[in-house]
């Protein structure tokens, strides 16, 4: 693993990086209306000057993201890193432990940088076996219990089963769901701001 070290950077806002996938991107729906721009508009109302970049890629992989992530860092400095991959790589079968590897090198690398760290779970349908589809959820938690970071377990957890929620391929959410996520999200971030120098 190559570690980096990146100086303090002086300056009046803090920067959110997002890197994820479809979900996160906004696939099917106007990205105004995305979970993203929704809770950019919401943090905006307590820290005017809080700036997130989304560097969310639809079809995106934790290999991608992995791979990706250490130029982002450089790029943008940012203050708290949140993390939203993996649903594609258990969709192709990808072996668990990799995907762990992945996700752990992602949320290392941000610490490395000096940045907060947020990961947002995800779930796959059961097809895919119980073992697997365990296993798969239980990534999430177990990274997050082990490198002590903050965790949404499942970020559609409120409304996956619920009518008009999931686009016509019932992978992507509705422009309707994008709230519900952002609050999700949210629940996580407000406490990191108020953590940090930017709280009133």
């Amino acid at each position: 693993m190559i570690l980096f070290f990146l100086p303090a950077i002086a300056r009046a806002e803090p920067v959110i990086l997002i890197v994820g996938d479809s979900i996160s991107a906004g696939f099917g729906i106007p990205v105004q209306q995305g979970w993203v721009a929704l809770l950019e508009k919401q943090l905006e109302k307590d820290v005017p000057q809080v700036k997130i970049v989304n560097a969310s890629i639809s079809g995106d992989t934790t290999v991608g993201g992995r791979n990706r992530l250490p130029a982002l860092l450089l790029q943008h400095h940012p203050d708290l890193v949140i993390l939203e991959l993996g649903g594609n790589d258990a969709l192709r079968g990808m072996p668990l432990g990799q995907i762990r590897k992945n996700l752990q090198s992602m949320v290392n690398s941000a610490q490395q940088a000096g940045a907060g760290v947020i990961l947002l779970g995800m779930q796959i349908p059961p097809n895919y076996g119980a073992r697997y589809t365990e296993g798969f959820r239980n990534i999430y938690q177990q990274l997050g219990e082990d490198e002590d970071i903050r965790l949404v377990p499942f970020m559609l957890e409120d409304f996956v089963l619920q009518d008009g929620m999931l686009q016509d391929d019932g992978i992507h959410p509705t422009e309707k769901a994008q709230p519900m996520m952002m609050q999700a999200v949210l629940n996580q971030v407000q406490p990191w701001l108020s953590q940090s120098q930017w709280s009133e």
